[in-house]
């Protein structure tokens, strides 16, 4: 066992005032390079895609097979990025203390751990599921690992533009799983997280400006500063706000209750993206939007699961009746 000593516990303050919402929590080394804080957000996008589908509700067996091979191919995709960028994470204040650069786990132990986790999470997808949403579950894997951090990452300030393809993937995976192939529903909630993960990314980039830029990794707000990186933001910021509203239409039902909760998580969204347009600098500012951008669309998914409950159809019925009552010419859908 390695005892604390004063280096680790620095790194670890350190990252604890870097990084808002998020404890110093000591995981098992096996564990930590898991990235275990990212699969719960990955996991409720995929129960989007599902609840987006005329098969919602799945069935137990294959539902829990969809969560867990999803998981799997998630820490799968965890231990190979720490595994690429070992010795980056080793120069960098905030990632220093990590389990491979301070090795407390050896890259043989890591390998076979990742290998492990994916031989798994196939076999659970194609067994318990359907082969497509296995695929697609491990080109979410494949692209998160050569895509974005082998590919992207260390080359151009767009990085996360494009390699937020593998964050977009899972609800892809849910609609598969659901109905055995994706159909349009799917493809907006992929488009939906497309768009918010800029915006939500670039808010943290803005807190790791420093320790980006001191390995020469870059980001947008390293190569084009907080008042261009903001105004990005604030771009994608609102695409995401009118984006969001097509959940409305993508719903088999209950729409109407869908829509009418978005509001205010909409509203408070775009507040949290003005406030930091107006002080790029303040880093208060900045982590208050990376913190809401998370809730916002744990949020999401929520009203998408919430709205294909049979209360929540009663509740679309009646209203879109009432509705075309007072509107004669409004279609009842």
């Amino acid at each position: 066992m390695v005892s604390s000593t004063p280096e680790m516990l620095h790194v670890s303050l350190s990252r604890e005032k870097i990084v808002p919402s998020r404890k110093v929590v000591k995981l098992p080394p096996w564990l930590e390079v898991a990235k275990p804080r990212l699969i719960p957000l990955l996991l409720a996008t995929t129960l989007g895609g599902m609840a987006l589908t005329e098969g919602w509700p799945m069935s137990s067996p294959k539902l829990v097979c969809t969560l867990g091979g999803g998981a799997l191919a998630s820490a799968a995709a965890g231990v190979l990025n720490c595994l690429w960028e070992q010795d980056l994470d080793g120069r960098m204040k905030r990632t220093s203390g990590r389990a491979l650069p301070s090795g407390r786990l050896s890259p043989t132990a890591a390998f076979a751990g990742a290998i492990s986790c994916t031989l798994a999470a196939a076999a659970l997808l194609v067994g318990g599921v359907n082969c497509l949403a296995a695929g697609l579950s491990l080109l979410g894997l494949c692209s998160y690992v050569l895509l974005y951090t082998a590919l992207l990452k260390p080359r151009t300030s767009q990085n996360i533009v494009i390699g937020g393809i593998a964050g977009a993937i899972p609800p892809l995976v849910g609609a598969a799983a659901a109905t055995g192939h994706v159909g349009l529903s799917g493809w907006w909630l992929f488009a939906l997280v497309m768009v918010w993960t800029p915006a939500h990314f670039w808010a943290l980039a803005l807190l790791l400006k420093d320790d980006y830029q001191s390995v020469g990794i870059p980001m947008l707000p390293v190569v084009k500063g907080p008042f261009i990186t903001a105004k990005a933001i604030t771009r994608y910021g609102w695409a995401t706000i009118v984006l969001s509203g097509f959940g409305v239409l993508a719903l088999p039902e209950g729409g109407l209750l869908y829509g009418m909760l978005l509001i205010p998580f909409n509203a408070r969204l775009l507040q949290m993206v003005n406030r930091l347009g107006m002080a790029p600098d303040d880093i208060s500012c900045a982590k208050g939007l990376f913190r809401w951008s998370i809730l916002y669309m744990f949020g999401i998914c929520l009203l998408l699961v919430m709205s294909r409950l049979p209360l929540s159809v009663q509740f679309h019925n009646q209203g879109i009746s009432l509705l075309s009552q007072m509107v004669p010419t409004l279609p009842l859908v």
